[in-house]
């Protein structure tokens, strides 16, 4: 049994079903690539927590030049003013003190880093996924759709091997009058 469409071809009952199953599974990608798109987060995925908004932070703020040339200038600061002041410097000659201060920060920084790039490498693996079956889904539709164009190619070649047969039939009826 078929089912006519406003575009005349039919379609069994069972290719309506997935042609239906593949729009609600698109649409529901759609919508959650809207919603990826309008947060950076995806709306099923649960909210940040404060220390990862805080590895955030640390990753953004350290990984942006005005960090880069606003340490640079302290720590130009700090050697020159213990240079120019000389024996009773404050940090003299290996300047040690600064050494601690940089490794304790490198202590911190690296481990706030690290989880802001799990979280954003966990964040592209879902987003990698849903790529994925979005090309799946695309790709059951486009054979669907090759499938559908081949059943016209063939009802066309029905059509007209019918059409022939009878103007076959009718030359020789023709030619059988004559």
């Amino acid at each position: 049994m078929s089912i006519k469409t406003q575009d005349h071809v039919t379609h069994s009952p069972h290719e309506m079903q997935q042609l239906e199953l593949l729009r609600q599974h698109r649409r529901a990608l759609r919508g959650q690539a809207l919603a990826s798109l309008a947060h950076t987060e995806p709306l099923d995925s649960p909210p940040l927590r404060r220390g990862q908004r805080l590895a955030d932070q640390v990753a953004s703020t350290i990984g942006s030049w005005r960090f880069i040339l606003i340490q640079s200038s302290a720590i130009a600061i700090w050697i020159t003013g213990n240079v120019l002041v000389g024996e009773n410097a404050w940090d003299p000659y290996p300047f040690i003190l600064l050494n601690l201060l940089l490794s304790f920060q490198a202590a911190y920084t690296a481990p706030a880093i690290m989880m802001s790039q799990n979280r954003q490498s966990e964040l592209d693996r879902k987003h990698a996924q849903t790529d994925y079956e979005i090309n799946v889904k695309a790709e059951l539709e486009i054979e669907l759709l090759h499938e559908k164009i081949d059943l016209i190619k063939e009802q066309e070649l029905l059509a007209l091997t019918e059409t022939v047969r009878e103007l076959s039939a009718q030359v020789r009826l023709l030619t059988a009058r004559s």
